[in-house]
């Protein structure tokens, strides 16, 4: 794994001035992402979120996944400690890419899950690599991280890969008529901690929801 550091920037946001800091994958030629606030390099476990792109939800409002709803959750409770990191990594739709990710949602309109979708178009159910993180945060400083995730596979992933993980921080957000059974089935199916008597009402979500 090749990953280059390319330049850093400011990004003021609604919740924060983060530090953008740009990485290439020199093997795929993919771009991914850092944010950073405040002092992430002190040698303390650092607030995190490892986050898979997901168009649909991070750009275009989708309501059929959690995905935006925890992107902004996650930049909000940095913003709050004053302290942390996103890393952003391109692997749209667990790594299956976006126009496999829409095929999978026919296949969803058709009343197959999450899980189900993916193997009918012949791929496991997550195929997302996180080889690439140790390399990003070792530039940014950071040793340690307390992981904002629902995921505990995620959490075998990272510390397979090298990357500590001190702590796991539920992130359960984003509950909605249109999620509620994909979001049942990543508990079900792939193990995600989290129940949705966890979430606050869809109700409250949805109003509550920015660009």
């Amino acid at each position: 794994m090749t990953i280059r550091y390319i330049a850093s920037s400011r990004l003021p946001t609604p919740w924060a001035t983060f530090t953008m800091h740009g990485f290439e994958d020199e093997a795929t030629g993919k771009d991914h992402i850092a944010l950073t606030l405040g002092d992430t390099a002190d040698g303390q476990p650092v607030l995190g979120r490892v986050h898979s792109e997901c168009l649909t939800g991070d750009a275009l409002f989708s309501m059929r996944c959690d995905c935006g709803y925890q992107l902004q959750e996650a930049l909000k409770r940095i913003a709050e400690t004053g302290r942390g990191v996103l890393l952003y990594l391109r692997q749209e739709g667990r790594g299956i890419g976006l126009l496999n990710k829409i095929r999978a949602y026919h296949l969803q309109d058709q009343g197959a899950d999450t899980v189900e979708a993916n193997e009918q178009l012949g791929f496991s159910a997550d195929l997302r690599r996180y080889d690439l993180c140790l390399p990003m945060l070792e530039h940014l400083g950071i040793d340690a991280l307390q992981l904002m995730t629902n995921n505990p596979r995620k959490v075998e992933a990272l510390t397979r890969v090298g990357v500590e993980v001190t702590e796991r921080v539920g992130l359960t957000t984003g509950l909605n008529p249109h999620n509620e059974h994909y979001l049942s089935t990543k508990a079900g199916k792939l193990g995600h901690m989290m129940a949705l008597g966890d979430f606050t009402a869809a109700s409250d979500v949805d109003t509550e929801r920015k660009p």
